[in-house]
């Protein structure tokens, strides 16, 4: 009896350190020992100091240490911790929405998308979602520079995996004669000019504040200028359609900037045409032909946003209601489609989807789920100031999601193989999930040979092996001798000894473990075969995704603790 009075005040005491990060308080784990056990009511003088030791023996015990401790013994507990099941919180009403929205999200197809697309394409979902309406995704490849004809795949593949309401699907390559319709008529309502002038010295011109002598041609000519753009009369650099605004503009990039160009290499993928609009000429255009109320963009589209006015102006078109959230810096992997696409030929990537990247593949290779992302780009919402990506977020976002489903299993890093001398036979029936008893059970023999993690040894006298007993260590230089100390739970915890993973030396499959610091080699449960293309939980490694199983060798990708 003492004994069970003894482990409840332990793991409530644990519990309570892990749930407030701080050394427990005795009166709240004899409070929570006594609501949840009134059988020990009748003996609250005893409990006292028996509390008072399992305080002390907690606050022994290092933070990490105490949760990894806790999910050991007490993996119910743990997960009353985790089981926030928070909503995420609601963003901001939107101006003008009550009667429905139409929204765009606008990628260029240079590559796959990236986290950086995320946080725009969820944010526009939430808000259709929330209003109902239409959500347009706008393929925005007008300029043949920037096309990767394999993007337009992979762009939609993205999309369907990040679960957007999408309703339309436009692309702007497909729209050339609008925009060519709506160039003459403004070039008729006299916001649109076509300048011959050599790009350096119009540059000055314009630094200078002062009119090109293009500008001060009449609508007649500029419209036969404009009609030889398009019959080919004119090669790259030579012509260009200049949107008319205020020359004295503080802002030097909103002065008279371009709207129409001639491209003529590389040949664009989709279609035969030299002339092509830039963003700010052919953005104006479906804003209002499309019928988009609302735009949610970054702050960096602020100066965007008043070149675009001016052509909303000319027509006397309504501007879509617009916000301009904060940057979003996000650090530790590579979001430059260059950089990304460079690093790939070079060797340095393995593809799209390398971990070291920020592409939504890549994290989706490592077991991040869609829902995480989405969560987390919630969180970060509209606002206007600048944060910093949080990728503890996003995996705390997603442990919610892939705990509840990820199998349990031992894998053992750079192994040291052993023979427990005096252990007898012991057969190990590990739970595949602790909060999911039905499931079932691994059994892993411990018969002869075992396999134990070389760093969690190292040092060590006295470590438990998990769902298995005690042993000791004696070091010869490098070498460890390992005997049976026992299956006492307690002896190990009063001795300190840290819980490790293992495996039966004959019952064992080769595992790669691809992190972002680099791959793992070590070895993994023969059921983890059986797991291509879920996620599972290496037990005091963290959640990996297993990627593939190939002449009989496991390839799996890190994911977070």
């Amino acid at each position: 009896m003492d004994a069970d009075l003894e482990h409840l005040l332990f793991i409530y005491a644990l519990q309570n350190a892990v749930k407030h990060k701080s050394a427990p308080k005795s009166g709240a784990v004899i409070g929570t020992v006594l609501g949840k056990h009134p059988e020990f009511r009748s003996r609250v003088r005893e409990i006292g100091p028996l509390a008072g030791k399992a305080v002390a023996d907690v606050v022994a015990l290092g933070g990490t240490e105490r949760e990894r401790i806790l999910e050991e013994i007490a993996p119910e507990l743990l997960a009353e911790l985790t089981e926030t099941h928070e909503q995420a919180r609601e963003l901001p009403a939107l101006p003008g929405a009550e009667d429905g929205v139409v929204m765009r999200f606008a990628p260029n197809p240079s590559g796959p998308l990236h986290l950086g697309h995320a946080r725009a394409s969820i944010l526009n979902d939430y808000y259709v979602r929330r209003y109902g309406g239409r959500y347009i995704l706008r393929i925005e490849d007008t300029d043949p520079r920037r096309v990767d004809p394999e993007a337009y795949g992979m762009v939609l593949e993205d999309i369907e995996w990040l679960g957007l309401g999408i309703t339309d699907i436009v692309y702007q390559s497909d729209r050339l004669d609008v925009y060519y319709d709506w160039c003459r008529k403004l070039i008729e309502v006299g916001g649109a000019y076509v300048c011959l002038c050599e790009a350096g010295w119009f540059r000055d011109l314009k630094l200078q504040k002062k009119a090109c002598p293009c500008r001060d041609r009449t609508i007649d000519e500029n419209l036969e200028l404009w009609r030889q753009m398009l019959d080919g009369e004119f090669y790259e650099g030579d012509a260009t359609v200049r949107v008319r605004t205020d020359l004295t503009h503080p802002d030097p990039a909103m002065r008279d900037y371009s709207a129409m160009r001639i491209v003529n290499t590389p040949i664009h993928p989709r279609v035969d045409a030299r002339v092509f609009p830039l963003m700010n000429f052919s953005v104006a255009v479906d804003d209002h032909l499309l019928g988009i109320t609302h735009v949610i963009r970054g702050k960096d589209h602020i100066a965007n946003t008043g070149r675009q006015r001016y052509i909303f102006d000319y027509f006397m078109w309504k501007m879509p209601v617009y916000i301009h959230y904060g940057r979003m810096g996000i650090s530790g992997v590579v979001l430059s489609t260059s950089s990304m696409r460079e690093g790939i030929r070079s060797g340095t990537y393995t593809g799209w989807d390398d971990v070291h990247l920020g592409t939504l593949r890549a994290i989706a290779r490592r077991g991040i789920e869609p829902g995480a992302v989405r969560e987390a780009m919630v969180d970060i919402g509209t606002g206007e100031t600048d944060i910093t990506f949080s990728w503890e977020n996003l995996y705390a976002r997603n442990k919610e999601i892939i705990d509840p489903k990820a199998n349990r299993y031992f894998f053992v890093p750079d192994p040291v193989e052993v023979i427990v001398e005096g252990a007898p036979v012991h057969e190990a029936h590990a739970l595949l999930h602790p909060g999911d008893p039905a499931r079932g059970v691994r059994t892993l023999v411990a018969d002869g040979a075992i396999l134990l993690p070389r760093a969690d040894i190292a040092g060590r006298s006295m470590v438990r092996l998990k769902d298995l007993y005690n042993v000791w260590i004696a070091w010869d230089g490098d070498t460890p001798h390992v005997s049976y100390a026992g299956d006492s739970l307690e002896d190990a915890r009063r001795d300190k000894a840290p819980i490790i993973q293992w495996l039966p030396a004959d019952a064992k499959v080769p595992c790669t473990l691809h992190t972002q610091d680099g791959d793992v080699e070590g070895f993994c449960e023969p059921l983890v075969a059986g797991e291509a293309g879920n996620v599972v939980q290496f037990e005091r490694v963290g959640f990996t995704r297993i990627d593939s199983v190939e002449d009989g060798r496991v390839s799996a990708y890190f994911a977070h603790r």
